[in-house]
């Protein structure tokens, strides 16, 4: 059984966590993308994430997104979506229902890729609105995790800029973390015990 709810205090005592494996950043067509594909498509579950440069005055214009990541167990990739586009590979791989994409909030993310090129999402899996089945009210994907696998993760790089012409390696680490753990958060779940928040509360289905 998972505790419903984490405090700041208790976040604060665990253990920091990042994705330990390969990061690979594909801005363009050729070798390395066909690669990519081909090891995300032998993939049964890939962790999915987006980010967009952030605005930070009302005047300023809505970016579009920037980086989409995908992550296997061992290997994730940044795709940079501004330069390479929503590719019609990258559609085929995130409508194929064979393999589930895990990630949290994931209909804006997917409307935002559907504004480079159009496709229909298949496999989606949203943590947000499985949490609950497991007694779970905290939605923010550092909670979530803090709960689900007992270590905390960096947002730090949150509001950083997602089109600089390179990014930092610290940039690199957080988006390939935020598609990562969504994975194991729910490769964890689904070898646990469900147990539902009661209708009505904070979290849980709301009966109309």
């Amino acid at each position: 059984m998972f505790i419903s709810s984490i405090s700041k205090e208790q976040l604060d005592q665990l253990e920091n966590a990042s994705f330990p494996g390969k990061i690979y950043v594909v801005d363009k067509e050729g070798p390395e993308f066909s690669r990519a594909i081909a090891y995300l498509r032998r993939q049964k579950i890939l962790g999915f994430d987006t980010e967009t440069r952030p605005c930070f005055s009302p005047s300023q214009p809505r970016y579009g997104v920037s980086l989409l990541q995908l992550s296997g167990a061992g290997k994730a990739f940044l795709f940079r979506i501004k330069s390479l586009g929503m590719h019609k590979r990258l559609c085929s791989l995130l409508a194929d229902p064979k393999i589930i994409k895990v990630g949290a909030a994931v209909h804006d993310d997917i409307k935002g890729l559907q504004k480079y090129n159009h496709f229909t999402p298949a496999s989606f899996v949203d943590l947000q609105k499985i949490v609950w089945e497991y007694g779970i009210s905290d939605k923010s994907v550092k909670k979530m995790s803090a709960i689900i696998l007992g270590f905390k993760i960096s947002k730090a790089q949150q509001l950083s800029n997602w089109e600089a012409e390179a990014l930092s390696e610290s940039q690199e680490k957080y988006a390939a973390t935020d598609a990562w753990v969504c994975r194991e958060m729910y490769i964890r779940l689904m070898d646990s015990e469900k147990n539902p928040l009661p209708q009505g509360t904070c979290g849980g289905p709301v009966v109309e």
